[in-house]
């Protein structure tokens, strides 16, 4: 027995050892991602709500690591200027100020862009350093076990294959059938419950091209998100991929890609105030347009923000001369879509399409930009939803207005959403 205790110590220290060394290995490589993501700050701003917004020189931002931009030369403004819409076509409805939290505590200097520093717990959170702010692949499924629709939508009659994907649930208005180059929205803001720190929840726009199961894609919008912010805030955010979410493409700036422009907004920053059920409704207006003359497609906020752009003819195939499909509206990511019990995470404002503006999350004064270089009603349209026990579309259509569209749901409730 007394020979057997040290050689039982001799191999907890080794074990110890062992796992000492995988610690450093994972603090090491945290280390090197964290210098990688983060850039050095002319200027740094503590906002209010934890959020440390940097200041980096334009030319120092995260999209020039990416090997194809190393050379690239950033366009300041989109070359044209066809982005025009006669007053009389819109839904006239009031839009509150809104602003992102950080803003309040200062603002970033001429040559500058405000970066959303990312912190330590922020790497660890992720299933793995190296999927950090990606969205997660999507996973299709033959058919769902709570509430799929057996018909697809037939647009401009042409049957469109949207799904069923095992770990999402979307609510959309969608349009297909021409080369769109633009699209926009005046996006209602809500802060919907998300149950899990893996979940999330988005209301947004999409402009996408190539095949179903290996698509590009450009979007944006607002997003709740736990695993990537750390907190259960309303957020600004891009996304992009260039393989249906696989490998290639992610959120805001945690990967090179997207080539920021703007000193006045900060991706992935919270946004404020929110609205309320049957209070005071606020909206932030997301359009993204393809530049024809150098094949950039940019990202506009507000009326006269003009955040970046995503360089199509370097990064993207299916995406350099134009989107074939554009999607508005909400999307859960949960493994617990489809399945029961189900999520309790809630897309929109939480409340089911049919309660309408003050209560459900809607989209206001649709547009796409087509090759006749004006903001449009999509001729064609048609609304989807994955599960519409949980999450429910309706598109409002009513003489001498345009269609308002609206989508949302609480997920898991009941025995209808089990």
């Amino acid at each position: 027995m007394e020979k057997l205790i040290p050689s039982l110590f001799l191999f907890l220290a080794l074990t110890l050892s062992n796992l000492s060394s995988r610690v450093d290995g994972k603090v090491t490589s945290v280390d090197r991602k964290l210098k990688l993501l983060n850039k050095p700050a002319v200027k740094s701003i503590q906002s209010e709500d934890g959020d440390i917004i940097d200041c980096v020189d334009i030319h120092k931002q995260p999209a020039f690591d990416h090997p194809a931009l190393r050379n690239h030369k950033i366009q300041m403004r989109p070359s044209s200027g066809f982005l025009k819409e006669n007053l009389s076509t819109k839904n006239k409805s009031s839009k509150p100020v809104m602003f992102q939290t950080w803003q309040k505590s200062g603002s970033c200097p001429e040559g500058t862009v405000p970066i959303r520093r990312i912190r330590r717990q922020d790497l660890l959170r992720a299933t793995s350093i190296e999927h950090f702010g990606r969205k997660p692949p999507q996973v299709f499924s033959a058919s769902n076990a709570t509430d799929q629709k057996d018909s697809l939508p037939y647009i401009n009659n042409t049957k469109v294959t949207l799904g069923p994907m095992a770990n999402r649930s979307v609510g959309i208005l969608v349009t297909y059938g021409y080369n769109y180059i633009g699209a926009k929205a005046d996006i209602n803001v809500w802060n919907p419950n998300v149950e899990s720190p893996g979940d999330f929840s988005t209301a947004q726009i999409w402009l996408k091209g190539g095949p179903g199961n290996d698509f590009e894609s450009v979007e944006s919008g607002w997003m709740v998100n736990p695993n990537l912010y750390g907190d259960k805030r309303t957020r600004f955010f891009v996304s992009w991929t260039t393989d249906s979410y696989k490998k290639a493409g992610c959120f805001d700036l945690t990967c090179s890609g997207f080539v920021q422009t703007s000193r006045e907004v900060a991706l992935g920053s919270a946004l404020e105030p929110v609205s309320t059920m049957d209070g005071q409704q606020y909206l932030i207006t997301v359009g993204i347009y393809l530049d024809p003359n150098n094949g950039n497609w940019w990202l506009h906020f507000g009326d006269k923000v003009v955040v970046g752009y995503w360089p199509a003819k370097t990064l993207m195939f299916y995406l350099k001369q134009s989107a074939t499909l554009v999607e508005w509206g909400g999307e859960v990511y949960s493994p617990n879509v489809k399945k029961t019990p189900h999520t309790k995470t809630a897309m929109g404002s939480g409340d089911f399409a049919s309660g309408l503006r003050g209560n459900a999350c809607f989209m206001d004064n649709v547009r796409i930009v087509d090759y006749s270089l004006s903001l449009k009603y999509p001729e064609w349209v048609s609304t989807w939803g994955d599960e519409y026990n949980c999450y429910s579309v309706y598109n409002d259509v009513k003489y001498g207005a345009y269609p308002v569209f609206y989508f949302g749901g609480p997920g898991g409730h009941g025995h209808l959403c089990p």
